[in-house]
């Protein structure tokens, strides 16, 4: 668990440096070095793609992704006859005669759904339980510290405990549905979200506008609310874009495993690499195309936020 926090508390740390030395805002000179890196635009122009053909699947597949009766007779899974790439089918069909391509687009669209509101979610809760934990420290007292050391000493508990073995856990309690799956990676997120706000906040409360705030007579409530918690959100919105990335992968693991979509008609990519296990030996890039999917996404979405948590680091600036 100690890797895991240090890392959240160095990026919670490089919100308390609000100015360079050029004198420029820290937000220009992050997004002037974004756009100097390789590996933001890298990033990008895969989010880019993905977020473009989920929006664009339902319109642009050739074919009815649960349709299996256009090319019943093709596929015999029994006798290990399958089709391959050709004209018609670009990725082929998969075990039931389902066109693979059109399966593949719209399973984009609901792995990106699950991601984003996952996602969501824990930003939201977590953010709610670290600017609480965060504002009680910042105005001081003997029962905000003792508010904070409770909700942190519960934050840490969750974060000693394996990301996907907790997501599995609280799957198995729900049951299986497509909000179950949204539900137990936006949890696993929570802690995340919680303990980097609260220590962004704790950053910037030395800050010399604060100070000034304070010197000034400005309410406590006021600096906390209105001038400390805004000034810390740099570090969360990076975070987003890295939980996205394990958002999707979690969300495919709790898929193949079972705990997702109880249709398996629909198409996502978790459980599309789950049903083509059976078939690895005669169609091995039945599991390969959404492996490949669920790898590429989150490589984009870990180079952008890498990027960004590089553009927002004072020690690394040229």
């Amino acid at each position: 668990m100690s890797t895991k926090t240090d890392k959240i508390d160095r990026l919670a740390e490089l919100t308390a440096s609000r100015e360079t030395t050029t004198g420029n805002s820290l937000w220009v000179e992050a997004m002037r070095r974004l756009r100097r890196s390789k590996m933001a635009l890298i990033g990008g122009v895969i989010i880019g793609a993905f977020v473009l053909l989920a929006i664009l699947g339902p319109w642009i597949a050739p074919y009815d992704p649960t349709d299996t009766h256009t090319w019943r007779g093709e596929v015999l899974t029994n006798q290990n006859i399958f089709v391959g790439p050709r004209a018609e089918n670009w990725l082929g069909l998969d075990h039931l005669a389902r066109d693979e391509f059109s399966r593949m687009l719209i399973g984009a669209r609901q792995t990106l759904l699950v991601g984003i509101v996952a996602t969501l979610l824990g930003f939201t809760v977590g953010a709610l339980i670290g600017g609480a934990s965060g504002a009680a420290l910042t105005l001081g007292g003997a029962a905000g510290k003792r508010f904070d050391t409770v909700v942190m000493r519960f934050i840490d508990m969750m974060l000693a405990l394996p990301s996907l073995l907790l997501a599995v856990s609280i799957a198995a309690v729900l049951g299986q549905s497509l909000t179950t799956v949204m539900i137990a990676v936006g949890v696993v997120q929570v802690p995340i979200f919680a303990r980097l706000l609260r220590g962004a906040m704790l950053a910037q409360g030395g800050s010399d506008y604060v100070l000034a705030a304070q010197s000034l007579g400005v309410r406590k409530r006021r600096i906390a609310l209105g001038h400390v918690l805004p000034n810390s959100l740099s570090p969360v919105i990076v975070q987003s874009t890295l939980s996205l990335a394990t958002a999707i992968i979690e969300a495919a693991a709790l898929s193949y495993l079972g705990l997702g979509n109880p249709d398996a008609s629909e198409p996502e990519w978790g459980v599309m690499l789950a049903q083509a296990q059976g078939y690895f030996d005669s169609a091995p890039m039945l599991a390969v195309y959404p492996a490949l999917g669920i790898i590429i996404t989150a490589l984009g979405f870990t180079l952008l936020g890498e990027a960004m948590r590089e553009a927002l680091d004072p020690k690394l600036r040229s």
